[in-house]
């Protein structure tokens, strides 16, 4: 049965209330409190049932047959959320707003918030990560991107061309989840989203109209960042529905302040995880959170997705880093003490929010009475930020809150004894009234001779007498007593004077309990007035506590401080993999990066597995690191500030899009020769190699001309085309490289280590030697090899392996003919279908003239 088929005159009053709210949340499963229980009905019973296995049910709602049902404990729905929400499913939780003791009829019940992937407020989203909820916004000749940590308050906006590549680019490299966008934003781009990247994208138009939280955009000029702020404002009022006020102002992102990388490079270097599991075991991440805090830990990947332009921003750094190392003692010191900081901005988001316990008001205590110690650690080292220490809150809270507090907020027991007058007087006659149950029933044991006699309670029949039924002919007419409950193995009873007693008891216990409850939010209410300079200094103690990461770090692995300099130049002494580095048995053999003014291309050659790939790598990690604020894994460093990191390592299909290696390979290099200045750093890693030997060798050539010419970025490029190291004499500032290896009786053994100048043989045979491949194949392969070398008796540009021998005289035409199609083209102005079309025909006519 379908929620649309139903006529609703026929409905019970409960089941109207329930489809009357379901209206206002179609996109949404909708958690409706009945009692303990959350229960789902119509569709949402069926969805919920099949997706978190539970029975499926029928509930009587009026109608001639049964209506689908199913349920959940209303203490347990946390779980239940958490598979739902990750399977990409809106939950909205519906709860009753009266006490049903004091209704006549149906109460009354409203949603209270909806829950989603990016909007998540309780202690289950994962501590060292932000959860971003984004929003877009399409103006007529630009996006308008800005995101939110709602837990946090931290918000951000920027500015992005009018390209849905970038937008997409930004969307999967910040790792966004849930994203809301305007309603004239391209559909292409939503199923895009949708379905390649599997985002939840919500269409809304609507923009927040009220003054409440103007202080968020108050300083920003640019009105189309001012709309789309209010544009994402708007859906999280309307689905978390309580008090933000600890949304901290937005942060206006410009590019030139942070050094750019696409999600293909953050993934190629294992930033923040690894490609293989990913996880950040083993990642950049991973090495460099020595954090003791959770929001250290967010701060440093917040970093390492956007390291810093500002050199004097990364030199202030550095040397709050060599302090720490200097001042080891003190440092010491300082994270004994982080190691008692909760997670001070989640939990004032707790506060804000108003769904705190008693436990998150303990951590917050816990956390200020630390900040005294640390800041006078901060003041001995010179560093040029102050926190405050909040005696007032700190006293208030030790004072009210009890440190055995129950998690949940109506069971009493939040208060502690000699907080407040009235509450204290309430325990005393409580605990009389108990004393007095404890008289009673020895006085009842004297009085009738039961020795098991014993006087009990529970919630249904209240406080009682219970004797055993050997005993019951014990009990006589005079002692006036009442029967009130008869089971298998006894009776219970009352008397007037316990009934009293009773009302005296349960009187003080809800009174305390009410009392305890409105202590409580007066506190909480006391705790608001600190959120702003909570966090405030909840933003310090997220950089001291990176810092003093960085510095553990770097004593640990002798790393070095780099030297920023203004020419372009990167001289990188034994240079190491940070993370290769920390998890190899084996020695690491460190290498030298050098690229002076008169050096802008590094071509390197050498065998698979030699370490061509990591020897790129820990270049663009080093420049990563260092403009972040960390030292790096060389004896020494010098290198200027990059702007952006362009890489292309590694092949791989694009499996969604149905795009090819080579398809991947060319729109990668062509986002990054469309990009890069000269104050970037590219990273090519043997490009060409998804096409044929010809096609990817002429290509390569090509682009490392145009790099080389036009663009002038310092660049590696690796390759296995070892025909390109004759380009060194016609491109000066290019410089040839090779990963040694030496080859004794038909053996490989790989030295790992990067030398000047370029190796003219492969080492495939080998490699394939090493991976196990059968003894008769490799041996086979050789023969072969022979072969095609013997045939090879003219020196040729741009030949690798020929299978088929032509006069001098034709490869002359031919080589020449390739020369002049290429110099006729400009790659920057090509499509990738262009280009490959370029290369159809070219092989066509090839094959025409032979």
């Amino acid at each position: 049965m379908k929620r649309c088929e139903v006529n609703r005159n026929d409905l019970s009053p409960m089941m109207q209330q329930y489809m009357d709210i379901k209206d206002q949340y179609e996109d949404a499963i909708l958690f409706f409190r009945l009692g303990d229980f959350y229960e789902m009905f119509f569709d949402d019973a069926i969805l919920t049932s099949r997706e978190l296995e539970l029975t499926l049910t029928g509930k009587n709602a009026g109608l001639s047959e049964k209506v689908p049902m199913c349920g959940i404990p209303h203490h347990a729905y946390a779980g239940y959320i958490d598979t739902l929400i990750e399977r990409g499913y809106k939950v909205a939780i519906c709860e009753q707003v009266e006490d049903p003791k004091a209704t006549k009829g149906v109460v009354k019940r409203e949603v209270i918030q909806i829950v989603t992937r990016g909007t998540r407020l309780d202690n289950r989203v994962d501590s060292k990560s932000n959860n971003f909820l984004a929003n877009i916004y399409d103006f007529d000749n630009c996006y308008c991107i800005s995101y939110i940590d709602v837990s946090t308050g931290e918000f951000y906006c920027k500015i992005i061309e009018k390209d849905n590549r970038e937008i997409i680019r930004e969307v999967v490299k910040n790792g966004f989840n849930e994203v809301i966008v305007s309603d004239n934003v391209d559909r292409g781009l939503i199923n895009t989203l949708r379905c390649n990247y599997h985002i939840i994208v919500t269409i809304t138009k609507d923009v927040y109209d009220r003054d409440i939280y103007a202080y968020i955009y108050q300083d920003i000029e640019d009105d189309r960042l001012v709309i789309t702020i209010k544009h994402l404002l708007s859906y999280i009022v309307d689905t978390k529905k309580k008090d933000l006020v600890h949304l901290q102002k937005v942060e206006v992102i410009h590019n030139c302040n942070t050094l750019l990388f696409d999600v293909n490079t953050k993934r190629n270097l294992e930033l923040t995880e690894t490609i293989r599991n990913k996880d950040r075991l083993y990642s950049l991440l991973w090495l460099l959170d020595k954090n003791k805090t959770a929001m250290g830990s967010r701060y440093l990947k917040y970093n390492i997705e956007n390291p810093l332009t500002n050199r004097k921003e990364i030199e202030r750094r550095y040397d709050l880093v060599e302090k720490l190392s200097t001042q080891f003692i003190l440092r010491d010191d300082l994270m004994k003490e982080l190691d008692h900081v909760y997670d001070l901005e989640r939990l004032v988001g707790r506060v804000s929010y108003g769904n705190l316990n008693a436990k998150d008001l303990l951590q917050l205590k816990t956390s200020i009475a630390s900040l005294p110690k640390i800041k006078n650690i901060l003041e001995e080292i010179g560093y040029d930020k102050e926190i405050e220490t909040f005696p007032e809150l700190y006293d208030l809270l030790d004072r009210a809150i009890n440190e055995d507090s129950p998690l949940t907020l109506h069971e009493g027991g939040l208060i502690k004894d000699g907080y407040h007058s009235e509450l204290d007087e309430l325990r005393k006659i409580r605990s009389g009234s108990k004393d007095f149950l404890l008289e009673l029933e020895q006085v009842e044991k004297t009085k009738t001779g039961i020795k098991n006699l014993k006087v009990g309670y529970n919630k249904i029949f209240g406080y009682y007498i219970e004797v055993s039924k050997g005993n019951i002919p014990l009990i006589k007419d005079e002692y006036g007593w009442d029967r009130k409950q008869t089971l298998a193995n006894c009776e219970r009873f009352t008397t007037p004077l316990l009934k009293e007693k009773e009302n005296i008891i349960l009187g003080a216990e809800e009174k305390i309990i009410h009392l305890e409850y409105k202590l409580f939010m007066d506190i909480r209410e006391v705790t608001k007035r600190y959120i702003r300079s909570l966090q405030e200094s909840a933003k310090i103690i997220s950089e001291v506590d990176m810092l003093q990461a960085f510095s553990v770090v770097s004593d640990e692995n002798k790393y070095v401080r780099p030297k920023l300099v203004e020419s372009k130049s990167i001289k990188m002494k034994e240079c190491r993999h940070p993370v290769v580095e920390k998890v190899m048995k084996d020695k690491y053999i460190a290498n030298d990066i050098l690229m002076d003014q008169d050096t802008n291309v590094l071509l390197i050659t050498g065998p698979n597995m030699a370490g061509k790939s990591t020897y790129m790598r820990q270049c663009a990690i080093s420049v990563i690191m260092a403009q972040i604020g960390s030292f790096v894994p060389c004896k020494s460093c010098e290198m200027p500030i990059f702007d952006k990191i362009f890489t292309r390592i590694g092949a791989s299909d694009d499996l969604v899009s149905g795009e090819s290696t080579f398809m991947v390979e060319m729109k990668e290099a062509g986002y990054a020769i469309d990009q890069a200045t000269e104050d970037s750093l590219v990273l090519f890693d043997e490009l060409g190699r998804g096409t044929a030997t010809y096609d990817g060798m002429a290509l390569a050539q090509a682009i490392l001309e145009y790099i080389h010419q036009h663009i002038k970025a310092k660049t590696m490029f690796s390759t296995h085309y070892h025909e390109l190291t004759d380009l060194a004499r016609e491109l000066p500032l290019l410089k040839n490289v090779h990963v040694s290896a030496v080859e004794e009786d038909g053996k490989i053994t790989f030295l790992h280590k990067v030398k000047s100048g370029a190796v003219d043989k492969s080492y495939g045979i080998h490699v394939a030697s090493l991976a196990g491949l059968p003894k008769s194949l490799i041996q086979r392969s050789e023969q072969i090899l022979k072969n095609y070398e013997s045939k090879d008796t003219h020196k040729q540009e741009f030949k690798q392996t020929s299978l088929f021998e032509l006069g001098v005289e034709e490869k002359t035409e031919e080589i020449n003919f390739i020369e002049e199609k290429i110099k006729g083209i400009n790659p920057l102005e090509m499509t990738p279908m262009d280009a490959i079309n370029f290369l159809y025909e070219i092989k066509k006519e090839l094959k025409e003239k032979r």
